[in-house]
C-alpha cells in the first residue's frame, strides 16, 4: 500500500511540477511500467533530441531503486547499445547510492545531468570513454549524429488507452507509423 501510495504521490509531482526537460507518465492502468522522456540539454550533443526511457517499478519499492534504460538509441560511455545505464543512483548500496529518500523525478534529473556530464572513469562503454577522454570533438560528433542516424520508422502497436507523448505530440490508439521512436523498440527483447 505504501508502494502505491508514493508511486501515486509522486507521478502527480511529476505531472503538476516536473524538473525542466523531464517527463513521465505510467503506461495504461499499470503503475510498475511507466515511461519518461528527456529533452538533450543546450549546449551538449544530445541538444534537440527527445530520448524515451522505460521504467519499471520493483515490487519493493522505494527500498529498490527503479530499472530504468533507454528505448532511444543514444551515444554515451555510461549508457550501452540496450539503453542500459551505469548511474550510482540506480544501484544498491554498497556499490550504488540508491537511497529509498530518493525519487523518481531526482533520478531521471540525474539521468538528464549525466547525459549532459558523462563520467567517463565508471564507463558501461569502454570504447566511447575512451573516445570521451582522448578525442572529444570526434565524440561530439558522433553523439550529436548518433541518434539522428539510428531512425527509422516503427510500426508501434498499441492499446486503446495507451498514450505516448512525444514532445508536444499526443499518439494515442491504434497503429501509427513513429519516426521520432527508433531502432531501439526493435531491438529490445535482444538485450534483455
Amino acid at each position: 500500500m505504501l508502494r502505491i501510495a508514493r508511486l501515486k504521490r509522486e507521478l502527480e509531482m511529476l505531472s503538476t511540477e516536473p524538473p525542466p526537460g523531464v517527463t513521465c507518465w505510467q503506461t495504461e492502468d499499470n503503475m510498475n511500467e511507466l515511461r519518461a522522456q528527456i529533452v538533450g540539454g543546450s549546449e551538449t550533443p544530445y541538444e534537440g533530441g527527445i530520448f524515451l526511457l522505460e521504467i519499471k517499478i520493483p515490487e519493493r519499492y522505494p527500498l529498490e531503486p527503479p530499472n530504468i534504460h533507454f528505448i532511444t538509441p543514444i551515444y554515451h560511455p555510461n549508457i550501452d547499445n540496450c539503453g542500459r545505464i551505469c548511474h550510482d543512483a540506480l544501484k544498491l548500496p554498497p556499490k550504488g547510492a540508491w537511497k529509498p529518500s530518493l525519487n523518481i523525478s531526482t533520478v531521471l534529473t540525474s539521468i538528464q545531468l549525466l547525459m549532459a556530464e558523462p563520467n567517463p572513469d565508471d564507463p558501461l562503454m569502454a570504447d566511447i570513454s575512451s573516445e570521451f577522454k582522448y578525442n572529444k570533438q570526434l565524440f561530439l560528433e558522433k553523439a550529436r549524429n548518433g541518434p539522428l542516424s539510428m531512425q527509422v520508422t516503427t510500426r508501434v502497436p498499441w492499446k486503446t488507452k495507451t498514450r505516448l507523448k512525444i514532445g508536444n505530440l499526443l499518439l494515442a490508439r491504434g497503429r501509427l507509423s513513429v519516426h521520432i521512436i527508433q531502432k531501439k523498440l526493435q531491438r529490445k527483447h535482444a538485450c534483455r
